[in-house]
């Protein structure tokens, strides 16, 4: 089921009204992402203003998370002694079934949910559609095995009349449900109400799917099975005792089967029974009698199959369009603090961070990697999403008149980056004109601008020439190399002040024409503006700065000490993806393994969760930041130099496997930070070429300790040579169809009038068989529009990644040792000894097209 973005508040305020000292505390599922962390912030916020229990569990996978459904989830259940409940999963579970991952499935294949009801906010699509529109709790089976109707659900979708508390799985809506899924929400609901199908209906729908794939003239020369006489009756009759033996020595017949004609109804025309002669019942002077009869069992199992086969074709182009991100999960958690009236400054704040993370992971509607949208990070969403949490900066923080004043003297020379705060209890979040630095109050200007993965690109920085390139740009904007090696708080004011002035006229000349927000349009403007906060005099940070940091505690650890190892800890052994011979040899090492692994994980997790909400804590990991943007930069630097990115048939590929900072990047986030910043450059490399053919990249990152590879998939579909031939073979091969199809039409079309005038003639009755022309126009219509919607799909997967689903047919080709427990399809662990072949396999795959 899915809740509207118009009815976000619904569920929570049942939950208030229903919550009482004895009831068993809400479960927050969260995943490891500081877009998740800050959604629970919100969350928990509300929750405990509300009064109501409620406990976190970190969740770093999909091993992890079904260990949480068997040991927290099940025993909420009133079945298994529980009270029910509500669990709310952030960032986790919208891709998967999780009923069936949760263990919530019984025996007779239906859920029992206990009054457990599932709340899920993810931004990653594709959704898993059995949550979105079944899940439904109460929907218990009749003795016509179809679901009940639930009193305020309509086809999977909640209105107010929907009374929670009999549990289920409730996906909340941003939007994209109601308006881009109404096609999916008609084919899963219209399968969902079709009966379940025995072995003979199987096999017919295989042999549809057969001839609808062949369709086309039969290669031995033989005409299609013509359809039987009248007087073969009693054979027709034997034959559809046998259908499948009939159709599977006919499949190459654009006909899989003809209709056998049924025995003869009785009819209560005109006051004649079903025994009358021919001679005695027809006045061959009057004109013939139009008799409707109704349509077989076996047209109507024909019609029944191929309905399904459309249905389902229809949830197929759906999930093969690949993976994408959609609205973050923190700003839907403060749709609901604003639905409820409870924001505030410090909501505002953390939905502000989580969202501005997402650009820092690429997140981006076209799946994982660099935004193809001219307007950047989520395109026209984005900036629709920016100017709303912009006026909600405005109203909850107005300007004093001086300020406003100031501002207005300044015109359009104004746009200092603030540093501090206007007083020792200035908590107030401003609107600042931030450059595409990293880190710049807590660096100096010139590793800021050494480290920004945009400047790096535009200039190239990994070689000597783009070093100079830097140096020239400071020296024209009239910085020396001593002043800009300062740590940026400590520069001349005046420099600092004309900053933006003179980066607005120097940065066009190196190409570099989105470094810094333009100009403000006397102040109405501030569109690419950034959000920046201060906590009196303790600290000053942007938005992006506080993702960085918090991405930095999650990825590396509490102190830079522990990256000596790896990175992230050992986690257990699965037997799909782990050899037998090659498992730990000791079970308690193995628990020993998994409870360090869980610890970890587990601090890791509190340490961002606390340090959202503590500048000191914000303060004191900057160094492991610029810890991980220096390995970034080596690390990058290296690979370019040595030349080991390979560029594949589909993609780029490259593998870190050695130097100092490879434990760093055994942890999937790390490594994606690294596959953007070389997918930034060499995108800008190739630009520069003229050879900018797509910029798909697959990364892998040695985890030595462990003995695998961590490999990542980036990129959304970018147009290949392979690609362009097979558009061009389909659309070829789809033309082909259409022309044979219209003229086996037309032909059956004049057979069949020629036949019904010859009966007319003769005085002979019109049987259902006549019907059989307007069938097959109506088989030419739906097969056009199966093609158009295919083709519609076709458009709106564009430049999505596909990964995720090349990883798959190569595991389920190759038999590689490949565990895939990443809410990120595209980012899979491979043994060390397969990794060579997973590649090869991959190679062969066309990941976009």
């Amino acid at each position: 089921m899915y809740l509207p973005r118009s009815l976000i508040g619904h569920l929570y305020t049942h939950l208030l009204h229903t919550t009482h000292p004895l009831s068993s505390p809400a479960l927050l599922l969260v995943s490891l992402e500081p877009d998740a962390l800050c959604a629970c912030r919100i969350l928990t916020a509300l929750l405990k203003r509300d009064y109501i229990p409620h406990k976190i569990q970190p969740i770093s996978g999909y091993n992890d998370l079904a260990r949480a459904g068997q040991e927290l989830v099940r025993p909420m259940r009133t079945t298994d002694g529980g009270s029910g409940g509500a669990v709310i999963c952030l960032g986790v579970g919208g891709l998967v079934d999780l009923e069936n991952l949760l263990g919530l499935e019984e025996e007779d294949g239906g859920a029992s949910y206990g009054g457990v009801e599932i709340w899920v906010m993810d931004a990653r699509r594709p959704w898993n559609l059995s949550n979105v529109f079944g899940g439904r709790g109460d929907a218990l089976p009749e003795e016509n095995d179809l679901p009940t109707r639930i009193p305020g659900v309509d086809r999977g979708k909640l209105s107010r009349m929907y009374r929670p508390g009999k549990g289920g799985i409730v996906v909340f809506d941003d939007g994209d449900v109601d308006e881009e899924m109404e096609r999916e929400r008609e084919a899963y609901c219209a399968l969902e109400q079709m009966p379940e199908l025995g072995d003979d209906d199987l096999e017919d729908e295989s042999d549809l799917d057969e001839d609808a794939a062949e369709d086309e003239a039969p290669t031995s020369g033989q005409a299609g099975r013509k359809r039987k006489a009248w007087d073969d009756e009693e054979e027709d009759t034997e034959d559809e005792s046998r259908p499948a033996q009939r159709r599977r020595g006919n499949s190459s017949s654009p006909i899989p089967s003809s209709p056998s004609r049924p025995p003869r109804r009785g009819l209560a025309i005109l006051g004649h029974s079903s025994d009358f002669s021919r001679s005695d019942s027809i006045d061959r002077s009057s004109p013939p009698i139009q008799v409707a009869v109704q349509p077989s069992a076996k047209k109507l199992r024909r019609q029944l199959l191929k309905l399904r086969a459309q249905h389902n074709k229809v949830l197929e182009n759906y999930y093969s369009l690949g993976t994408s991100y959609s609205e973050p999960i923190s700003s839907i958690a403060y749709s609901l603090a604003s639905e409820l009236g409870r924001e505030d400054n410090d909501l505002l704040w953390q939905a502000i961070v989580g969202v501005s993370s997402l650009e820092l992971y690429g997140r981006t509607p076209t799946g994982l990697g660099l935004s193809s949208s001219p307007k950047g990070w989520h395109g026209s969403r984005g900036d629709q999403i920016r100017a709303l949490l912009q006026d909600e900066v405005r109203r909850l923080n107005p300007l004093d008149l001086k300020d406003m004043t100031r501002e207005a003297n300044l015109g359009e020379s104004g746009g200092v980056i603030p540093t501090h705060a206007r007083s020792p209890t200035d908590n107030s979040i401003r609107l600042s004109p931030e450059p595409r630095f990293l880190l710049i109050r807590h660096w100096s200007l010139y590793d800021s601008m050494l480290h920004s993965p945009y400047l790096c690109a535009k200039l190239r920085i990994w070689t000597d020439v783009g070093r100079r390139r830097l140096h020239k740009l400071l020296a024209k904007m009239g910085v020396s190399l001593s002043q800009c090696k300062q740590n940026y708080t400590h520069m001349d004011m005046d420099l600092k002040r004309n900053l933006r002035e003179k980066l607005l006229q120097f940065a066009p000349v190196y190409g570099l024409d989105g470094l810094v927000p333009g100009a403000t349009n006397k102040g109405a403007g501030k569109e690419g503006w950034g959000f920046v906060r201060c906590w009196g005099w303790k600290a000053c940070l942007s938005a992006i700065d506080v993702g960085v940091i918090l991405g930095a505690i999650l990825e590396v650890g509490s102190s830079i000490s522990n990256t000596s190892g790896s990175s992230s800890p050992p986690l257990p052994p699965t037997p799909r993806s782990l050899d037998s011979q090659s498992n730990i040899n000791s079970s308690d090492q193995s628990k020993n393994d998994e409870e360090a692994a869980q610890d970890a994980i587990t601090s890791r997790f509190w340490l961002a969760y606390d340090a959202l909400t503590s500048p000191n804590l914000l303060t004191q990991h900057v160094s492991i930041a610029q810890h991980l943007h220096r390995a970034i930069l080596r690390t990058g630097t290296a690979l370019i130099a040595k030349q080991q990115l390979r560029h594949l048939r589909a993609f780029r590929m490259t593998i870190v496997k050695d130097g100092p900072d490879v434990p760093l990047f055994a942890h999937p986030g790390a490594l994606v930070k690294l596959a953007l910043w070389l997918q930034e450059a060499v995108q800008e490399m190739e630009g520069k070429r003229g050879k900018s053919s797509g910029s798909e990249l697959v990364i892998a990152g040695l985890d030595e300790p462990r003995g695998v590879y961590v490999v990542v998939g980036l990129g959304g579909g970018g147009t290949t040579v392979q690609s362009k031939e097979k558009e061009k073979r389909r659309v070829e091969k789809q033309k082909q169809k259409i022309e044979k199809r219209e003229a086996r039409r037309l032909e059956k079309a004049a057979s069949k009038q020629r036949e019904v005038e010859r009966r007319l003639a003769n005085g002979e009755d019109v049987d259902e068989d006549d019907e059989d022309v307007d069938t097959e126009e109506d088989d030419s219509s739906d097969s056009e529009s199966e093609d158009e919607v295919e083709e519609d799909d076709q458009r709106k997967g564009a430049r999505r990644n596909r990964f995720g689903i090349a990883f798959q047919e190569v595991i389920e080709e190759t038999g590689a040792r490949v565990k895939v427990d990443s809410f990120d399809h595209c980012v899979v662990e491979v043994r060390k000894e397969d990794l060579s072949g997973f590649l090869e396999q991959l190679s062969l795959k066309a990941i976009v097209g």
